[in-house]
């Protein structure tokens, strides 16, 4: 049984999600168009509607933005050049500003009107309603990397889960002779999904190599690391690991500059934002602070992000780059190869479109490393590129390691 670790979430959506529950089910019967293509929700014989639920406003704003504008431009591209099974696509987007019962509230109003999701922000909100999705079967694919989203045919994570590449991370370090046998690091990390499941990994990596993890769980509201600097530097850490939102990983790396406390700072994916090296935290940023992600940055000069770098620029010159950009093209374009996939086979159903996306493979190496998509118990990769942020680079990051997984993150039993 796949753990959910959900905590307050699921205790504050508990009324949400009884009094809506059956409303996704309800809807227009599907049926088959003059070419033999079987439709259902989401589809007409113009159009194939997909959603998106977004943070515009919270937490992860910047990245929110940036993602959500990345897929609203794959659909702009792919209507500009015939659509997808002589049909549109539209993307119905709603913010929900990180906030619980938005998310929920979105979700149910948008289910019974849409295809499937090209994102979903928030490992604990689509944990608190997978239960429905693998009900409604809508394919959702999360802008969400924890390990308990796995095992689900319509709920598929895109690259690596936190805890392999929290792992990842720490062979980093290891590598480079940043930290040896027998040290300490520090984790500073979110409650919930997201925290918990880079723990799990940095636990195992740990264990691996003869380490010790010293524990600091925050909430996504606190923003101030001062008190978790301390007990750190108190701890006498030699690395600190951060699996929370850019304004936490800049706090601490900051308040650790500031303190004198000169140690190696490693994030998750969603622990930078470009935004933050025009902060008192950027000099911080720039000296010893990396990143992992199952992309390339949007910066790289490889094809894939160079030439999408290009199109996002013309398409919204007064906004910046940042790895939301590529994330969100990234899922978008897996959900059209799916969504072609199901033409090819006459089945542009919920059902049709999920059996399609399980003969994905091999997809994305244009920007730094292949997905695969045949097994839902499994992330698309375990491989992890890791960055340094470089305020000469577009995005704000360059890359120091290429893809790679670490021995431990092979050997790694993800739960």
């Amino acid at each position: 049984m796949r753990k959910r670790v959900l905590g307050a979430v699921v205790a504050a959506l508990a009324l949400t999600l009884a009094g809506c529950s059956g409303k996704a089910t309800e809807g227009k019967d599907g049926g088959t168009d003059e070419g033999g293509v079987k439709t259902g929700r989401g589809v007409t014989g113009s159009t194939i509607t997909l959603g998106a639920l977004t943070d515009m406003t919270g937490v992860y704003a910047s990245l929110g933005k940036s993602v959500t504008q990345a897929q609203q431009l794959w659909v702009e591209q792919t209507n500009a050049a015939g659509g997808i099974c002589d049909r549109k696509i539209e993307l119905t987007v709603r913010d929900h500003g990180y906030d619980p019962q938005k998310a929920i509230a979105a979700y149910t109003e948008l289910a019974p009107e849409v295809l499937g999701f090209t994102q979903f922000i928030g490992s604990p909100f689509v944990a608190a309603v997978e239960q429905r999705i693998d009900q409604d079967h809508g394919v959702v694919l999360p802008q969400a990397w924890s390990a308990n989203l796995l095992g689900s045919p319509y709920v598929r994570v895109i690259g690596a889960t936190y805890d392999v590449e929290t792992i990842n991370l720490i062979d980093y370090l290891l590598d480079r002779k940043r930290i040896a046998k027998g040290d300490k690091i520090g984790q500073v990390y979110f409650e919930g999904d997201y925290g918990e499941n880079a723990l799990a990994g940095a636990k195992y990596a740990a264990e691996q190599a003869g380490l010790t993890v010293v524990e600091q769980k925050i909430k996504p509201t606190d923003n101030d690391m001062t008190a978790q600097v301390s007990a750190l530097k108190q701890a006498g850490v030699k690395a600190i690991v951060v699996s929370a939102g850019p304004r936490q990983a800049a706090s601490l790396v900051g308040v650790a500059a500031a303190t004198g406390f000169k140690v190696p700072v490693v994030g998750n994916n969603s622990a930078f934002a470009p935004q933050l090296l025009a902060t008192p935290a950027g000099p911080a940023l720039l000296a010893d602070y990396y990143v992992a992600a199952s992309t390339l940055p949007i910066g790289d000069p490889g094809a894939g992000p160079a030439k999408l770098a290009k199109e996002y620029t013309a398409a919204y010159p007064k906004d910046g780059l940042d790895n939301g950009v590529v994330a969100g093209w990234t899922a978008a374009s897996v959900y059209g190869e799916a969504l072609k996939k199901a033409c090819d086979a006459k089945d542009l159903t919920r059902e049709g479109v999920d059996k399609a996306l399980l003969t994905v493979e091999g997809y994305g190496a244009d920007f730094g490393m292949s997905h695969d998509f045949t097994d839902p118990k499994a992330p698309s990769t375990r491989q992890s590129v890791i960055m340094k942020p470089d305020a000469k680079a577009p995005g704000g990051l360059k890359v120091v390691r290429p893809a790679a997984v670490s021995p431990a993150a092979a050997s790694y039993t993800v739960k």
